[in-house]
């Protein structure tokens, strides 16, 4: 009996080999263009944002990234982070063996659930990662209501 290896497909139908050809390669040119093996891959630069009552927080990990080529903006309820990353600068003769960190230009924009305090913001960078500190609006903070009996 003839066999393939690693073959997951018998020869009983050819449709199905057929299919199986397709599926295959699909995932080929899917993995080969795509640096996640076709899945959505994280943005530049990696972001954790929280709340509480009290307002937000986002961290930033931005390694390789001048302080004073960061820009931050706060309108509203909406925080935008900017900036450029430059690329080593190589010493003549020498070559990438090897490159994945990406330079150039990024832009990451968030929605928060409340209004900030835009003249309050704050934001501190240190060991390559920019810590910011976003004040919820007095106005936007959740109020207790004491409830009156007759």
């Amino acid at each position: 009996m003839l066999r393939r290896p690693f073959s997951r497909v018998s020869f009983a139908s050819p449709w199905q080999e057929m299919e199986h050809l397709q599926r295959e390669v699909n995932r080929l040119f899917t993995d080969s263009f795509s640096g996640y093996g076709g899945r959505v891959g994280p943005s530049f630069p990696a972001i954790n944002v929280w709340t509480n009552e009290d307002g937000a927080v986002i961290t930033a990990e931005l390694p390789g990234v001048e302080p004073d080529a960061i820009d931050i903006s706060v309108v509203g309820d909406n925080v935008t982070l900017s900036g450029s990353r430059q690329p080593n600068e190589l010493k003549e003769g020498d070559r990438y063996h090897r490159r994945e960190r990406i330079y150039g230009n990024f832009t990451r924009s968030f929605q928060l659930p409340f209004t900030v305090e835009s003249d309050q913001v704050e934001a501190s960078f240190a060991n390559g990662v920019l810590h910011i500190s976003l004040p919820r609006a007095e106005a936007d903070k959740p109020k207790k209501i004491a409830v009156k009996t007759a």
